[in-house]
């Protein structure tokens, strides 16, 4: 039997906990007992989540001794902060980290982890709205906000919420093979590898504001019309500027040639079109600016990591289903 320590407090988020608890419940059935789930807090009782919903912990981290853990699971939600706080959590969460066979994160769970020191010289990721925030604040962990989950050695961490359960499953695949892995997620109706990454469903937060007038000029015009031309030539005729002193200043201040730039807004745009209306691929991608269908594929891909039609079943307007 391997036992599971689910660390939660006041103000995490209820899937990061109920997910992957019932991933492991279900393999449990499956193995003969083959895992041992325990709920501990900074308080055993009841704590409530962020969204208000009362959970028990059977355990407080006082009386719970951090040996015997086979797999640590660190939930997150918009209580971390407070409880990154919390010395007597933090220093639990360390020990039974240095004892346990593996050490997960769920969402933002991982800054409980770097706070207790565990992620330092690894490779990581959380939920993609707090990427930068952990990096800022974690200069020595390598943050990587792209995959759903990631493993650096015995230390798992995973995006935000609904992919711990994905985490889950590839834990219990590591255990118990993919047979069973398999089986649990046809019984929770779960993708056992879900296809694409966080990109798909994240924001447009890379875009940095330029810090020059000619360069805010190039960037609106991009921004106004992304099928337009926007060569290196037209950008700088825009900027006012030679195409080699834009290349750089472009560069220099935005963290990306005009050409990347340029490519991730028309991906944005995609999206957009994608999700709200039905045109063709190849009608989007001549309207963009991509010139064929096959050209935008490509790009989609890339960045995205799914095809545009499978983009566009997932996260077409919810009218298409009333």
């Amino acid at each position: 039997m391997r036992r599971v320590a689910l660390v939660i407090y006041d103000g995490f988020q209820p899937l990061d906990l109920v997910g992957p608890h019932e991933v492991f419940a279900h393999a449990a059935v499956l193995t003969d007992g083959g895992y041992e789930c325990r709920i501990v807090a900074p308080t055993s009782g009841l704590v409530r989540a962020n969204s208000g919903l009362p959970v028990h912990a059977e355990h407080a981290v006082a009386d719970l001794e951090p040996d015997g853990i086979d797999t640590l699971v660190v939930t997150g939600g918009f209580g971390v902060d407070q409880a990154r706080a919390d010395l007597a959590l933090v220093g639990w969460i360390a020990a039974a980290a240095a004892g346990a066979r593996r050490v997960t994160s769920v969402c933002s769970g991982a800054f409980l982890l770097a706070a207790a020191g565990v992620l330092s010289g690894r490779r990581v990721t959380t939920h993609w709205r707090r990427e930068e925030q952990l990096r800022r604040e974690h200069p020595e962990v390598t943050v990587d906000c792209d995959p759903i989950f990631i493993r650096d050695g015995r230390v798992w961490t995973s995006a935000g919420v609904t992919a711990g359960m994905d985490l889950a499953l590839a834990l219990v695949e590591d255990d118990h093979g993919r047979d069973v892995a398999h089986a649990v997620a046809q019984e929770l109706v779960l993708f056992l590898r879900r296809p694409g990454s966080q990109s798909q469903f994240s924001v447009p937060l890379w875009a940095v504001r330029p810090a020059s007038d000619p360069i805010r000029t190039a960037v609106a015009a991009v921004n106004a019309d992304p099928g337009g031309p926007h060569g290196i030539s037209d950008l700088a005729a825009r900027a006012g500027l030679s195409p080699r002193h834009l290349q750089r200043r472009f560069t220099a201040e935005l963290g990306m040639p005009p050409a990347a730039y340029v490519e991730r807004v028309r991906i944005e745009a995609a999206r957009r079109v994608l999700a709200e209306a039905d045109d063709p691929v190849e009608a989007i991608a001549r309207r963009l600016g991509f010139g064929t269908g096959e050209s935008l594929r490509r790009a989609f891909h890339r960045h995205i990591g799914v095809a545009p039609s499978d983009y566009r079943e997932r996260f077409r307007s919810m009218r298409e289903y009333a």
